[in-house]
């Protein structure tokens, strides 16, 4: 999940490591995450969620930041209010083979609404290709009438789909197919992939 697959634009440069990032190293990527409030081109009407607070109560719950970016601006007054992107994982699952993945995307001046996605990621290859299912979304409008707590601490919700999550994985190792099974497996992954009538398919 590559930081310019979620955020289109040209995005500056990006920090990744493979242990927790501070503050420090975060605040020299991705200012925009400190925001301590909105862009003065936003109305009244907009609504402000701090990115730093979700990300302070992501580490109470054990998930840490380990990369981080934010899009290039053309006005250097956005900068520290643009759309950034942050992923985060329990400490020790950064370099594991399987990792309780969520991306949290923001912005403070109007240019992304406030999502935040979770699932299960497993890591395939050397070159970093995972494969994963997202589980769970969660999305704040740009606009409305009132920030609430309630509002902010829903964001948390995508959290219990990780349990979900575990359960069904666990039940997926547990089936084991013969050979005949597993080619009528294959046929039918690739005819809901491919549309049977397309030379081009594999």
């Amino acid at each position: 999940m590559p930081c310019n697959s979620l955020l289109p634009s040209v995005t500056a440069p990006d920090a990744a490591a493979a242990w927790p990032l501070s503050d420090d190293q975060i605040r020299r990527v991705a200012p925009s995450i400190f925001a301590d409030g909105k862009h003065e081109s936003r109305s009244e009407r907009y609504t402000y969620i701090p990115t730093i607070d979700v990300l302070r109560g992501l580490r109470n719950e054990g998930f840490q930041p380990f990369m981080v970016c934010q899009t290039r601006v053309r006005h250097d007054d956005r900068r520290e209010y643009t759309k950034h992107m942050l992923r985060l994982r329990h400490a020790d699952q950064i370099t594991g083979e399987e990792a309780n993945e969520i991306v949290l995307l923001n912005s403070h001046d109007g240019t992304s609404s406030y999502q935040m996605l979770a699932g299960m990621l497993r890591f395939v290859c050397q070159n970093g290709m995972v494969a994963g299912d997202k589980r769970r979304r969660y999305t704040c409008p740009a606009q409305g009438q009132h920030r609430s707590e309630r509002e902010l601490n829903g964001a948390f919700d995508v959290l219990d789909g990780f349990d979900l999550i575990r359960e069904q994985k666990e039940g997926m190792r547990a089936v084991t197919l013969d050979r005949d099974e597993q080619h009528a497996f294959a046929r039918s992954a690739l005819a809901l992939r491919y549309d049977p009538t397309d030379a081009r398919g594999p």
